[in-house]
This record gives structure tokens, sequence and C-alpha cells, in this order.
């Protein structure tokens, strides 16, 4: 099981909006088999492990992290295909969250005689497909909050400067969770005093990739600049608005190739909750949220945070007026704060990652 999940992550960034899923088939104690699913639409990794199996397949065992499908997608079940193979056995690591497949599949497998063991690194499986499991249960995606700051929680100085704050080893991670998101969302302010492309780049090459996540700008007003560089490249951009936007403004925005979604508001800006209803209508399933301050506190507010990323630099900035990570109102009682769960801090370079998931009070912890 743990070679499947190892072979599930080899589809990390590119699945979406399916889940990553790897296979090991095993025969008298030898791997006959494997694969993982590639990408959204090809075969999934059942059937590839059974082609390479082939015969061998016969009363083998069946490695899976995600139960196998029992319903038709973009491909047939693979419930199916293990059936007619003469599979023996089939292990999985977690039924599949999906209100289509949960249990039918692992019910269409023992009604055919195959033995069924479930719940086999059920806690691996449930975190490398986290995001699945919140977008195909809630139609939202799965919010990635990423940070970079200084020890002392400045994000920029009292002049707006903030490049780099952090090493560039913490930046080509960053670039990393870009090429595993559907989408990348920043604030317009973020636009305005960064003019960011948003784009993925090939390591230390420094040159923009072919093709990057979508890029999502909260601009409530429209005010983004008609010669952005988000506007401009090849990955899809999508300008949240509101009613109170310059129409204008919005049919310029659209001619230069940009999607404009008008979303409801709140208190006159963008209501982040409803943005994300829309965005997982579009099928995003990964958002990585790289805002400044205001954004971060809206979403922190909000409850939309599944998953925080920090990287804090060894560096003192200070200043009253320096932006910090997450602003807004903030709190009046520590007591309301928000704890974290499930904390891991590592070192990137001279920085700390700190990685960790928010845990609201009154709302059900997302696995």
């Amino acid at each position: 099981m743990s070679l499947a999940l190892k072979l599930a992550e080899r589809g990390r960034g590119r699945v979406s909006p399916n889940p990553m899923v790897g296979a090991v088939i095993v025969k008298q104690g030898k791997v006959v088999g494997k694969g993982y699913h590639a990408r959204a639409g090809f075969s999934h990794a059942e059937v590839l492990a059974l082609k390479e199996a082939g015969r061998k397949a016969k009363s083998a065992t069946l490695y899976v992290n995600l139960e196998p499908c029992s319903h038709f997608g973009r491909t047939p079940p693979c419930v199916n295909e293990i059936i007619t193979a003469g599979i023996g056995r089939v292990v999985i690591a977690m039924k599949d969250p999906n209100p289509l497949n949960y249990g039918r599949g692992i019910r269409k497998l023992r009604a055919s005689g195959i033995k069924v063991t479930t719940c086999v690194l059920e806690d691996r499986a449930k975190r490398i497909n986290e995001a699945f499991h919140k977008f195909i249960t809630e139609r939202e995606p799965f919010m990635v909050l990423k940070v970079a700051t200084s020890l002392d929680g400045k994000i920029a100085t009292s002049e707006g400067k903030s490049k780099w704050i952090t090493g560039s080893e913490s930046r080509q991670y960053v670039q990393k969770l870009r090429r595993e998101a559907d989408a990348v969302l920043v604030g317009i302010n973020t636009v305005l005093k960064d003019d960011p492309r948003l784009t993925v780049r090939n390591g230390n090459r420094g040159k923009d990739c072919r093709k990057g996540p979508l890029r999502v700008i909260v601009d409530s007003r429209a005010r983004i600049p008609l010669e952005a560089k988000v506007l401009k490249g090849s990955a899809e951009t999508i300008v949240a608005t509101t009613r109170y936007a310059n129409k204008t403004r919005i049919r310029a925005l659209e001619k230069r190739g940009a999607r404009v979604l008008i979303v409801g508001s709140k208190k006159g800006k963008v209501d982040l909750a409803k943005l994300m209803k829309e965005l997982g209508k579009l099928d995003i399933v990964n958002l990585l949220v790289e805002g400044g301050g205001e954004i971060n506190a809206s979403a922190f507010a909000s409850r939309l945070v599944d998953k925080a990323v920090f990287f804090l630099a060894p560096r003192i900035i200070g200043g009253k007026e320096a932006p910090t990570a997450v602003e807004g109102e903030g709190i009046k009682k520590i007591s309301q704060a928000i704890p974290l769960r499930d904390i891991k801090i590592r070192k990137i370079g001279d920085d700390l990652m700190v990685e960790a998931y928010p845990c609201y009070v009154r709302k059900p912890i997302r696995n």
C-alpha cells in the first residue's frame, strides 16, 4: 500500500478534478503490475496495473489507495475490469468520498466473490487526496494559504518593499505549490503593488512554463490595470468583481482575454465564500492563495482556509506601518484566536516552513 501511495503522488498537480490513485498487483510475494492515474481522462491506475500484470493478475492481490470506481465517468468502471481479470483480493486504503461511488465499488467486488480489506494506511490516503475530498463533498476548492514573512510577522517594509523576504529555496518551493494548484488567487492590492505574473517557473532558470495555473484576481471595483502582467501570457485569468465595478472597465478586461465573474459582495468587497462556490463550478480543486494581509484576514474570518503554509525568514523588519501577514479587524480576546492542528515544521534553506490546518470553532475539521 505504501508503494501504491507513492505511485499516486506522481499524479499530483495533473489529475484534477480527479483524485490521485496508485495501484499495485502482487502475486506470490512479487509485484507483477503497477500503475497510477496520470491525467484526467486517461486510464485509471487499476486498469494500467492490470494491463501490466496480464494473466498474472488472476488470483492475485490488488492494492489501491482509493476505492475502485463502479460508475461511468470519462472512463469505464474499474470494478468491472478487476472482476474480469480474476483478481482474488483487493486491499483498499479509503472509501471513495464521491457519493456516486461511496461503498458501491466495495459491495460490487464482494458480491463477485472477491475478498476486500479496507482502511489500510487510511490516514495517509486521506491526506494525499484531502483536496479532492473537500471538492467532491462540498463542491468548493481546497484553499491553501501561503505567506512569506519575517520573523516579526511582516510581509513587506513600511514602503511596501517585499522582494525578497525569504530565500531562494523557499521561493522554489512556492513554485512547487503553484504547479500543484489549479488556480492561484491574489487581491487587487498585490497586483497594484507588485504587478506579479503568477506563473510557474522552471527551476533555477527563471523562465515561465508554457502553461500555468489559472490566475484569480479579487478586485471589487475592477481597478486592475489593463497592462498588468497577470493579463498576459498563456495562463487564463479570472477577475472576480462586484456589481459596483464600472461596466466599461469590465468590457475592456474581457477584450484583454480575462474572464470576469460578478460575485456577490460583503461590505462592498467580493464575498470570498460566494467566490469559492463559483470557483467550484469551474472544477477548481486546489486553490493557492498568495494575497496580502487583507485577503488573508478575510479568508480566515470566513473560515475558508483549509491549510496554512507560512515561510518564516530569519529577518526583523519592524515598523508600525509595515504590513503584517493577517490584518483586518483581528480579534479582541485570545480565546477567539484560531487554533492550528497537525503542525509540521521544516527547514528550507535558512527559512522555516510551518504547515498547519486551522481548527475552526463549531465547524467540522476537514480531512
